[in-house]
């Protein structure tokens, strides 16, 4: 499917990077299992909803990074923005209502941390976040980033750490923790949605092709060796670029992944809407149904 078969079984599935996600699953479990019965007994632990959910998880970030979806998206601009939309808008919310709070507390006890409250500032999270995504899909700086292995890394871990900064805030694992009224939450859902809109416009709008990692084929073969280990220019001579691997044209395929990331975001930024809004009813009306005491 899309060529996944010219590929061998180490680049298209990384058995190493399944390894450190079971490994990471392992872990997981051992501290909300063991782990919490020994050290923190009076603590909840994690229920199978969450449990599943981490896992869930675990398994998206593989699927994304090093299975199928990761050579896919080198192949294919759509499959890349699946890749970001799975990354950035479905893990971590994810991953935050997984980890119980006594977990969150124990990582985050250090003195040090307090220093960097600042950078916890919901304006902080909600700019970083989407200036860097931005950042990301302007052409120059999306196609040094894919060429770049090192940038690359680094990169995508700033970005995957900002959206875990900026789902805080919308998700807080830690109920104290929390900085924003449900209200304020529903308007920072509603801003980020906004912020990420003019990115996913340029993308599905622009009338040219953007990205040269996708109709370039010399600049397409530097980016595969992201994927694909030693000189990657036999690409070129057996394949021509990356037309060979999509079905569809540079433009279109560019246009639909646009569209699946601003769809993602639009159906998870709603579902979090939806649930904050029921929680701020729930609580508002539970509210008006106390007695008063004040009344004769």
């Amino acid at each position: 499917m899309f060529g996944l078969e010219l590929f061998s079984f180490r680049a298209v599935w990384t058995p190493m990077f399944l390894f450190a996600m079971i490994g990471l699953v392992i872990l997981y479990l051992y501290l909300v299992g063991p782990w919490r019965e020994k050290h923190y007994p009076g603590e909840r632990g994690a229920s199978a909803l969450q449990k599943l959910s981490f896992i869930s998880a675990a398994l998206l970030v593989y699927i994304a990074h090093g299975g199928p979806v990761n050579i896919l998206g080198h192949l294919m601009f759509t499959f890349h923005m699946v890749n970001m939309s799975i990354s950035y808008l479905i893990v971590p919310p994810m991953v935050l209502l997984a980890v119980p709070e006594f977990i969150w507390k124990k990582m985050f006890s250090a003195s040090f941390w307090g220093k960097l409250r600042f950078l916890m500032h919901p304006v902080v999270t909600l700019v970083l976040f989407n200036m860097l995504f931005s950042l990301y899909h302007v052409p120059l700086v999306h196609d040094y980033v894919m060429t770049n292995f090192l940038v690359h890394r680094l990169y995508y871990i700033l970005l995957f750490i900002t959206a875990f900064m900026m789902w805080w805030q919308i998700a807080p694992p830690v109920r104290e923790w929390a900085r924003l009224t449900d209200v304020k939450r529903m308007a920072y859902v509603f801003a980020s949605g906004v912020l990420l809109t003019p990115a996913c416009a340029l993308i599905i709008f622009t009338p040219d092709p953007l990205y040269a990692t996708y109709n370039d084929p010399a600049v397409w073969a530097d980016a595969m060796g992201y994927c694909i280990p030693g000189d990657t220019s036999f690409l070129l001579e057996q394949y021509g670029g990356p037309d060979f691997f999509n079905p569809f044209g540079v433009l279109e395929d560019q246009q639909m992944g646009g569209i699946v990331m601003k769809l993602v975001q639009e159906v998870m930024f709603g579902i979090i809407l939806a649930y904050i809004f029921k929680q701020w009813f729930k609580r508002e009306h539970k509210e008006d149904d106390l007695p008063n005491p004040g009344a004769v």
